[in-house]
């Protein structure tokens, strides 16, 4: 999409960006937000009230034009999903981040709001997702919702984004009428990427040694499988096998990509500031006994090429947050998250963000918002390598593919700035070309002391979660 001039109040200056929006561009958008009685029925309530209208546009003709694909981010029950396109940013290049951002910022300039909830996640919201290489052709993406349903510690909300006065939220937008049956994909088959397995272990070894050879100390290498369904994919029929065996994951879907992601880019809420750092990584076998899980995480405890790896990434994470924090805590030493698939070393690294570390028309205002928070830890260690540039390069000479969104920030954010978001990870592309397609990735950091044999079988593991999410 070409780049546009997005809609700003008269006498401040416009702000570049590729925009659709289906809404009267003269108008202000009216967003409104009142508390909502959920019934309490477990883990993926919220996945569960995705109604027909939020499939995708391919997948049915004559679909509501504004319906777009499901909007979701939830984790144990809380979260907020989404549906319906109120207005559509898609921004592109090295600015893709502070285009989607100004052109948010425009958005609530001209905002009409009405919040009787004031919790994380009420008032306006837009869904972004961005790609991990500023050269990709997929950009960034935020979107804005018609409808969005939201839970936070036992209190729900409902949110109307629309052009008219007269929206208030309504409970009757969660008729069931409107949620078709949640269809399976029917049997999946599969085949390569742009590189199949027996030749990627080649890749590994060329970069292990680069590494060796002093070139970088870390790069993040990451293949792709394409599957392939029967029927046509419904993103809601993943969502709800990702959320009820991945609950201690964000499960996500923006703008094409769907996921179960750990690791938590950041979030910023009322002053503070949050990132789980995820690297190092061993395999949980099916049917492990908790006695051997046990051993195993031991054994990556004391791992020192998985704790290499994790410490390049928890140093990037910090230096990147230290600039916009007035303190901050870096944890000595990692614990081990316990998946279904994997495990992994983990960190989390919190602060207090620097009230005066934001900008606005290039002067201090303010703290700075979760996105910009975001493009700047964007790309860490965890998910490019270290340091930065050669790795990025490395990534471009080697991998042979577009990592499109996968590997870049993807989550929401508030209109004060605040939200949450995650590396899309154990993620997939659903195939904008065809219903039945959708591209699966995994990626593992590659050190000095790498086996390529291993980091294939470590790249197996990761593909298990969307594999499970589509029933294969």
């Amino acid at each position: 999409m070409s780049a546009s001039t997005f809609p700003h109040p008269a006498g401040r200056p416009g702000r570049r960006s590729g925009s659709t929006s289906p809404l009267p561009e003269a108008q202000p958008l009216v967003v409104r937000t009142a508390a909502l009685d959920l019934p309490d029925d477990g883990l993926t309530t919220l996945v569960d009230l995705l109604p027909a209208s939020g499939l995708p546009l391919r997948a049915a003709a004559g679909a509501d034009r504004a319906g777009g694909a499901p909007l979701a981010w939830v984790r144990r029950g809380d979260g907020i999903v989404g549906w319906g396109e109120a207005l559509r940013v898609d921004t592109r290049g090295a600015e893709r981040f502070a285009a989607a951002e100004a052109a948010w910022q425009a958005v609530l300039d001209r905002a009409v709001v009405r919040d009787d909830v004031r919790l994380p996640g009420t008032g306006p919201v837009a869904f972004g997702s961005f790609a991990f290489d500023a050269e990709s052709a997929e950009g960034g993406v935020l979107v804005v919702p018609r409808v969005v349903v939201g839970r936070r510690g036992g209190q729900a909300w409902i949110t109307t984004i629309s052009a008219t006065l007269d929206a208030a939220p309504t409970a009757a937008l969660l008729d069931p009428a409107r949620r078709e049956p949640v269809a399976s994909p029917g049997t999946v088959t599969e085949s390569d990427g742009a590189v199949d397995a027996t030749g990627w272990p080649g890749i590994v070894a060329d970069a292990v040694a680069r590494i060796q050879a002093g070139r970088l100390e870390k790069v993040v290498l990451a293949r792709d499988v394409v599957a392939t369904a029967e029927h046509p994919l419904d993103p809601r029929w993943m969502l709800r096998r990702l959320a009820r065996a991945y609950e201690a994951t964000w499960a996500f879907s923006v703008a094409g990509m769907v996921g179960a992601t750990p690791e938590l880019l950041v979030r910023s809420e009322k002053g503070l500031v949050a990132s789980r750092v995820l690297a190092g990584t061993i395999r949980r076998e099916p049917g492990m006994t908790d006695d051997d899980a046990l051993l195993r995480a031991a054994h990556l405890a004391r791992s020192s090429k998985d704790l290499e790896e994790h410490e390049h990434a928890v140093v990037s994470v910090a230096r990147a947050l230290e600039p916009f924090c007035t303190s901050m805590n870096v944890p000595e030493q990692p614990f081990v998250l316990h998946l279904p698939n994997v495990m992994h070393l983990a960190s989390d690294v919190t602060g207090v963000l620097d009230r005066a570390a934001g900008t606005s028309g290039g002067t201090p205002g303010g703290p700075p918002s979760s996105l910009t928070l975001a493009a700047a830890l964007h790309p860490s260690a965890a998910v490019c390598g270290t340091p930065t540039a050669p790795a990025r390069e490395l990534i471009r000479e080697l991998e042979g593919m577009d990592r499109g969104r996968y590997a870049g920030p993807v989550g929401w954010m508030g209109g004060d700035g605040d939200g949450e978001w995650g590396i899309a990870l154990r993620s997939a592309r659903l195939d904008d070309a065809d219903p039945h397609r959708v591209r699966l990735f995994a990626g593992c950091g590659v050190v000095a002391a790498s086996d390529p044999a291993a980091e294939l079988a470590e790249s197996e593991a990761k593909l298990v979660p969307m594999r499970w999410a589509l029933g294969s």
